[in-house]
């Protein structure tokens, strides 16, 4: 009884999704015969019977929207057998698909809390950009700039240009660089700390 419903339901669902067309004879014993196999297969696969009766439900108007040249003949049977493998591969596939991209947003969503933890991190970060200035602005104006270019991500070439300069003595000048800030920087660490 419960197996009769189940199908009437289908092909109610089916006859819905036809917007008012007819249904010939013929589709529907196509429905009838193979509606059952068909969800059998996709409840195989897929372990869940309301998904595996959706993809049977799509699988089964894929086969009424087919141009139908000649009478449906013996080959229909595995038509729909293959289009519901088909069809509930691609359902897992797009389950997997939704399933890594939820959790890459739940990981990311994570992370951005644990970065932005409130006001203390946004205190500190403020503080930690007022000392990065700070050393910025009591270095040579060519040395912070180099920095700065490179910390935008400007190539040594580009550096080379803009401070006129040859490209192979770029390297030389960032060293030097990143040295004179480290040592500026803490500095101004070590006055905070013994304050």
């Amino acid at each position: 009884m419960e197996a009769a419903q189940t199908l009437n339901q289908a092909m109610s669902d089916v006859v819905q999704a036809c917007s008012g067309r007819e249904i010939d004879s013929e589709f529907e014993t196509i429905f009838t015969t193979h509606y059952e196999r068909v969800l059998a297969v996709l409840l195989r696969l897929l372990g869940d019977r309301a998904q595996a009766e959706e993809v049977a439900n799509e699988v089964f108007w894929k086969l009424y929207n087919q141009p139908v040249e000649a009478p449906l003949d013996s080959k229909v049977g595995g038509w729909l057998y293959r289009t519901a493998t088909l069809a509930g591969i691609d359902a897992l596939r797009a389950e997997a698909r939704r399933r890594r991209y939820e959790r890459a947003a739940s990981v990311h969503s994570q992370e951005a809390q644990l970065a932005s933890s409130g006001p203390l991190h946004e205190v500190l970060r403020a503080e930690d950009c007022k000392r990065v200035r700070t050393a910025l602005s009591r270095m040579k104006p060519a040395q912070a700039q180099i920095l700065l270019m490179r910390a935008i991500g400007f190539s040594y070439k580009e550096v080379a240009d803009a401070l006129e300069v040859s490209v192979s003595g770029v390297g030389t000048l960032l060293n030097r660089a990143e040295a004179e800030f480290r040592k500026r920087y803490m500095k101004l660490i070590g006055k905070k700390e013994n304050l």
